[in-house]
């Protein structure tokens, strides 16, 4: 029955409250987040690569994952390709060494094998760490504040504002950082897309230029065999009227006489009117005894 026997209830064995969520383990947390890659869930090993948001993945993950287009998951879904992320340039902690995990207890969460360069801070979650997309070098938040400069401070290459990410950020850092890199593919779209506008544009241009050309050489060389076929022609006439004059026997010229005509017979002279014989002959009607009309 309960309240029997003097005893005194409490008021939360009467009253139910609302469970509290579950808090997550930040050691573990953290340990998953900067010891493990967050694709295959295993050590991090070198190469180490870093996407656009900051997450941390083993190359070999990343390259398996590119390969087999069957396979999809959403931690990597914004990757398309090598160029989506970067490969880290570390600085290792001198003197670490990997510690085993032995009866089921993980090792120092804290005790990381990389460092920042300058201020030698480890990479373990404590700190916020950064990433430069242009060289790839890892430094601390603390390292890009206090020492200002538009160099890296490891490898001395020049860098933006824009090119310094933020390695495994919180949520709304995470969010800042995709909407970043979404503004920067739009980018690069149009920018691909007005190349090839104004690739289309000058092909265009030397198109109707080169058809241009052609169509004033094509004139030129129309005009030119016009006035080569006028030439052949005239000379082609002159030649034919060369050999039709050759071809036009002496008799049929004008200037010759058959009188006069040395060759020719006595006889056959005698048959035509201009010979002395046909003033003594008895003539007839001029066109019976005219041999041009016989």
């Amino acid at each position: 029955m309960g309240c029997d026997g003097g005893t005194i209830p409490k008021r939360d064995e009467l009253v139910r409250k609302k469970k509290k969520p579950e808090e997550k383990d930040k050691h573990a947390e953290a340990m998953a987040k900067w010891r493990y890659c967050a694709l295959c869930c295993q050590l991090l090993r070198m190469p180490i690569v870093a996407c656009p948001l900051g997450r941390l993945y083993n190359k070999e993950a990343i390259i398996k994952y590119l390969l087999d287009k069957e396979v999809t998951n959403e931690v990597v879904e914004h990757i398309r390709g090598l160029r989506d992320v970067k490969e880290l340039n570390l600085t290792v902690k001198p003197g670490f060494e990997e510690k085993p995990i032995e009866g089921g207890v993980a090792p120092d969460t804290y005790d990381s094998p990389y460092i920042c360069p300058v201020t030698t801070l480890e990479m373990n979650g404590k700190y916020k760490f950064c990433f430069i997309w242009s060289c790839g070098c890892v430094l601390s938040e603390r390292a890009l504040k206090e020492v200002k400069s538009e160099t890296c401070h490891k490898c001395g290459k020049s860098f933006s504002e824009d090119d310094v990410l933020i390695i495994n950020g919180s949520d709304e850092e995470v969010e800042q950082q995709r909407k970043r890199m979404e503004d920067k593919r739009l980018l690069e779209k149009n920018g691909k897309k007005s190349k090839k506008r104004k690739n289309g544009e000058e092909t265009a241009v030397e198109s109707t230029s080169t058809t241009n050309t052609t169509n004033g050489t094509s004139s030129s060389s129309n005009t030119k065999n016009v006035t080569k076929i006028a030439k052949t022609s005239d000379q082609s006439c002159s030649k034919t009227k060369l050999s039709v004059n050759c071809l036009i026997p002496e008799k049929a010229s004008t200037s010759y006489s058959i009188a006069k005509d040395e060759n020719t017979s006595e006889i056959y002279k005698s048959l035509f009117t201009s010979h002395e014989s046909a003033k003594k002959r008895v003539t007839g009607p001029w066109i019976t005894l005219n041999p041009q009309y016989n």
